[in-house]
């Protein structure tokens, strides 16, 4: 970076770039999931795939919460040389990092529904709905304070994880329309204006 500019990612489009493989992930496992009774019949299973849907959905939404409110308190404003990412680029390293790691819960969640049908794929869309939560409680800090969180790409480690994490000492913070991804991490909507 030049003159001692960082890279920075937005906080919540790293959170929420987990949800929709989760979510997809979990959602087809179910699926295919409720096909064979399994060891303890289809209606236990789908059952407690309800309750593990509920109870990871909350899990993941409400975890870190004070690390998260902590860093956005101390945000330090970007400097000028800083490079904010493209929302894309942020998406795209968190998924191709965690890639292996998905198609170990996608085979998990398969294999088990020969024991427990769909249990566990609704575990992981429950966990995908958890990111989604969390991203939109991020979005509305944001708008709150009219202010965009990033975490230094360098902190965020080579598979872009964990925006809360240990590694991360500090936010930054820019103005609400800096960058392409809007307040929660989304895609920014352009409006068009006739």
């Amino acid at each position: 970076m030049a003159r001692g500019g960082q890279g920075l990612a937005r906080v919540a489009v790293v959170v929420r770039a987990g949800a929709a493989p989760l979510w997809w992930c979990g959602v087809f496992t179910a699926g295919v999931g409720v096909l064979p009774p399994g060891i303890t019949g289809r209606r236990i299973g789908v059952m407690a795939g309800a309750a593990l849907f509920l109870v990871a959905a909350a899990v993941v939404a409400l975890y870190g919460r004070k690390r998260y409110t902590a860093l956005a308190g101390g945000a330090a404003r970007a400097g000028k040389h800083d490079v904010l990412q493209d929302r894309a680029v942020t998406v795209r390293t968190w998924r191709h990092g965690h890639r292996w790691w998905l198609l170990l819960a996608f085979t998990v969640a398969l294999g088990s529904s020969f024991a427990v049908p769909a249990a566990v794929g609704m575990l992981l869309a429950g966990c995908g709905t958890g990111l989604r939560l969390k991203a939109a409680w991020l979005g509305r800090r944001e708008r709150a304070g009219d202010v965009l969180l990033w975490a230094r790409v360098d902190w965020l480690g080579r598979y872009g994880g964990r925006p809360a994490g240990k590694a991360v000492k500090a936010y930054r913070s820019t103005g609400i329309g800096a960058g392409d991804a809007a307040p929660g991490g989304s895609r920014r909507r352009t409006e068009l204006y006739a």
